[in-house]
């Protein structure tokens, strides 16, 4: 298989819009592809795709692939894989980046195990690079590192796939940085024939009824964010974090030990298994600082840490730290806060 193959993003499509995430791949996809020198492509399957190559164009696409039929909407497992596996087969990708989420998940293992690719869920960084097999001394270049917290967060894995392709990972929403390239920037348009890749048996399920519950807590677009950890110590305490945060104007977010325990509700939690998020300002009361909760704030503006440990590894990565329990140290914040914003 030749090296200039392309590196392709799934991009998900729901009520005339590009996911969030999908754009964030585009992003990361850009840069990827520059390093590899192939094309960025995207694929696009779905109900009146009209226009919609306009919301991808701007992150740098050379090319999407549209697959339309009034059938593909909403997506259903089946007929989204055909396509992508009969797709792959033709145009053979180098790479497959998928979004992290329900459908993604569900999607992305379907291809590559039909494909023998193999997948990397979850990773928090890809990068390209040499890869030296150990044991036959063979020697790989440019090959797509996927890298990930592995063995409960202990270390980070970088994982390859040195002879199957597509190489694929899915990533998380808010782990990228999403970016407009040139919002004139146009490419190539392909219409595919939605029956030249799925099969009428394909569509044996059929959606009747459908409910999407959007969240009402969104930290992930919070300017201010305060989040609690394990050492907040209970339910009640946490209360001390909402009132510190309706001070700031900010929203409250929390690590899994928190939601794990019971203090607060799991929409809030930040990190590898939760949402990531890069605030101006991120205030870290009673967290320790595993590496799967660092993950999803890392790139916060300014970061303070509030904790009784002063050897805590958050505050190694903290701007400011204070040294205390969270019940004499939030409220004394609020009343400076409150004194001085007269």
């Amino acid at each position: 298989m030749s090296d200039n193959n392309n590196l392709i993003v799934y991009c998900e499509f729901e009520d005339g819009k590009i996911a969030d995430v999908s754009l964030e791949l585009l992003t990361k996809g850009r840069s990827l592809a520059k390093d590899l020198g192939v094309k960025l492509e995207a694929v696009v399957i779905g109900d009146d795709l009209k226009n919609v190559e306009d919301q991808i164009f701007p992150y740098g696409a050379d090319v999407v692939y549209k697959v339309e039929d009034k059938r593909l909407y909403p997506y259903t497992s089946n007929p989204h894989a055909a396509v992508l596996i009969n797709l792959f087969k033709e145009i053979k990708p180098q790479v497959c980046l998928m979004g992290a989420t329900c459908i993604g998940r569900d999607l992305g293992p379907r291809v590559s195990s039909c494909l023998h690719s193999g997948l990397t869920a979850d990773c928090t960084s890809l990068e390209i690079g040499p890869h030296r097999d150990p044991k036959s001394g063979k020697e790989y270049e440019n090959l797509l590192y996927q890298i990930r917290p592995a063995f409960g967060g202990n270390i980070v894995a970088t994982i390859v796939n040195p002879d199957c392709r597509p190489q694929m990972a899915t990533v998380r929403e808010g782990v990228m940085k999403k970016e407009i390239a040139d919002p004139d920037h146009r490419g190539e348009v392909i219409n595919l024939k939605a029956s030249d890749y799925v099969k009428d048996e394909d569509f044996v399920v059929e959606i009747i009824d459908r409910h999407i519950e959007k969240s009402k807590i969104n930290i992930k677009n919070s300017p201010i964010i305060v989040a609690g950890g394990y050492g907040v110590g209970s339910k009640e305490n946490f209360q001390l974090l909402h009132k510190l945060a309706e001070t700031l104007g900010a929203e409250v977010g929390a690590s899994r030990a928190a939601v794990d325990a019971g203090f607060t509700e799991h929409d809030r939690q930040i990190g590898q298994t939760g949402v990531t998020v890069r605030p101006k300002l991120y205030i870290a009361c009673g967290i320790s600082g595993q590496i799967q909760h660092i993950a999803g704030m890392q790139d916060s503006s300014i970061i303070i840490s509030i904790n009784n440990d002063p050897n805590a590894p958050i505050n190694t990565i903290a701007d400011y730290v204070i040294t205390g329990n969270i019940e004499d140290v939030v409220p004394k914040l609020i009343k400076y806060y409150k004194k001085n914003s007269k």
